[in-house]
């Protein structure tokens, strides 16, 4: 996982396991699959030549599929939940979201972050997400 990270307040977040060995294969398969998928929400709500601005929604049990994030962005949470994200790193990590929470992510030219969501908590988990068109790495397509 390679980015420059701030504002970042997940105190509330645990590794779970590290390394793919124990992955499920349909896990691996979508992570090769989705390698170049820049959809990074379930809905892009507005696009400029400047942003793109996305809604994410998850019911309990709920997952967005693993996606590959290249440009500058922040997320911040609209509703709290509990989510578990696989990286390509191998890291599998669970994460208790609070309302407010936000985080800023920059990627230098050629880094970027790979990863999955489920929502394993009780209540709905939604996320607002801004994406910079104007950062070091070119958009990737927007997959399915």
């Amino acid at each position: 996982m390679n980015a420059n990270v701030a504002n970042t307040n997940l105190m509330n977040s645990n590794v779970v396991s590290s390394g793919v060995a124990n992955w499920p294969p349909e896990l691996l398969q979508e992570l090769e699959r989705n390698h170049n998928n820049g959809r990074v929400g379930d809905r892009l709500l507005s696009e400029t030549e400047r942003v793109r601005v996305w809604s994410l929604t998850l019911k309990p049990g709920e997952r967005l599929p693993f996606h590959k994030h290249v440009l500058d962005y922040f997320w911040t949470v609209v509703l709290p939940s509990k989510g578990r994200s696989h990286y390509s790193s191998g890291e599998v990590i669970e994460v208790e979201y609070q309302r407010g929470e936000t985080k800023h992510l920059k990627f230098a030219r050629g880094e970027f972050m790979m990863h999955d969501l489920e929502n394993i908590g009780e209540t709905d988990l939604v996320f607002t997400t801004v994406e910079f068109l104007d950062s070091a790495n070119s958009p990737l397509p927007l997959g399915e």
